[in-house]
């Protein structure tokens, strides 16, 4: 039996024909409409906006969301999300998913509290690939400090005032809406609101951060807040109370980026086994040295520890019973497989892996972006302890 991505995964017992059949159709799209550019779009930095409308035409901007608003809800899961954050992890373009999908973060809070005339302002055009939004959250003084939030608004007649700054915002640049964690109230969590906050107001300015480590072809940005005048009607839940809004949808967030990461060590699993198949030194392959057996081995059981986890916390996603502190604990074991398989695959593929132009070196510098975004692995952890009442 060969070691490959498809081969490494675990059976999962809850998946269905349907699944599969959503697996198939996503494939033949990435193959078609990514794959064939990975390099050129990871070396221009950017993703063409032709993407947008051409992934809504397939589902997969709509996978999830309200029939009502152009959407495709029935019968999807848990399971249709994580495939598609495996498969566009397997293309190893890292920030693709940060780009095209960052409505994943940013629209939910529009389509679980806004009202219905905002809803119908908003969500048809992204589903539709013709708009965007971003989730703007962390701030230059605090970055993942949710409860320490600095941009303020202050209320005047029948607008807010909106003045501070966020930075780090994936899809910042091509925005046409901000979901944006304001502070309203007192100090603490208690004090933080949401607003959608249009990209064209006045006083809205954004600069590009290009020059990144990894997630070259991701948008990402500051965002400038001046005397920004933003309709009230425009708030997202109750004023004080978009703390709550926000944590539901960080356990969205999480849990895609612990499926990408895992399928990001199974292409460095797959590359790696590949390589050293082919790859002779000292009279033999690569394969037929126990060191590099065992690297196999040792990658090959952290995926499966990592598969695991995500099907537990997958199935009680389904169930409700999911704990937030699974979750947490769930990213950090999917970011320390993907720097344990991302290393262990460079030292298998040696100066080959170097060179720019594939997979592993692209995950390579991807690794430190995951451990870091949507929460550190540190505040993951403290997270989790607090959750289970230490």
């Amino acid at each position: 039996m060969s070691l490959d991505f498809d081969s490494a995964r675990l059976r999962d017992p809850n998946l269905r024909p349907e699944h599969e059949e959503w697996r198939t159709q996503l494939r033949r799209f990435i193959d078609r409409e990514i794959m064939p550019h990975v390099d050129e779009w990871d070396e221009a930095c950017r993703i063409p906006d032709e993407l947008w409308p051409k992934a809504a035409a397939i589902g997969l901007l709509g996978l999830g969301y309200p029939e009502a608003y152009g959407g495709t809800a029935e019968g999807i899961d848990i399971y249709h999300l994580n495939i598609v954050a495996e498969e566009l992890a397997r293309t190893s373009l890292g920030g693709i998913n940060s780009t095209l999908l960052v409505h994943g973060i940013g629209l939910p809070p529009v389509v679980n509290f806004a009202s219905d005339a905002l809803k119908e302002a908003v969500i048809p055009p992204i589903l539709r690939g013709e708009k965007r939004i971003s989730l703007a959250i962390t701030e230059p003084s605090g970055g993942s400090d949710v409860a320490n939030i600095q941009t303020t608004a202050r209320r005047d007649g029948e607008h807010y005032i909106v003045n501070g700054a966020k930075t780090f915002i994936s899809g910042g640049m091509g925005a046409n809406w901000f979901t944006t964690a304001v502070r309203t109230g007192g100090e603490g969590g208690r004090g933080i609101s949401v607003l959608l906050i249009p990209a064209d107001s006045a006083g809205v300015a954004r600069t590009p951060l290009a020059r990144k480590q990894g997630w070259w072809c991701s948008d990402t940005a500051t965002i400038h807040f001046d005397e920004v005048r933003v309709p009230a009607a425009n708030l997202l839940g109750p004023e004080n109370m978009g703390f709550l809004v926000l944590m539901a949808n960080f356990n969205h967030e999480r849990m895609a980026m612990a499926v990408g990461m895992e399928a990001f060590a199974r292409v460095c699993l797959e590359e790696a086994v590949n390589w050293a198949r082919e790859r002779r030194t000292f009279g033999k392959r690569l394969a037929d040295h126990q060191v590099i057996r065992h690297k196999i081995a040792m990658m090959k059981q952290r995926i499966n520890a990592t598969q695991a986890y995500i099907q537990m916390c997958s199935r009680q996603i389904v169930d409700g019973t999911v704990q937030p502190g699974d979750i947490a604990l769930l990213k950090v074991q999917a970011s320390e497989t993907m720097e344990f398989c991302a290393r262990e695959a460079m030292q298998v593929l040696g100066g080959a892996g170097y060179l720019r132009g594939n997979r592993v070196e692209r995950i390579y510098r991807e690794v430190r972006v995951n451990a870091i975004g949507g929460g550190s692995e540190e505040i993951m952890r403290d997270l989790a302890a607090r959750q289970f009442g230490f």
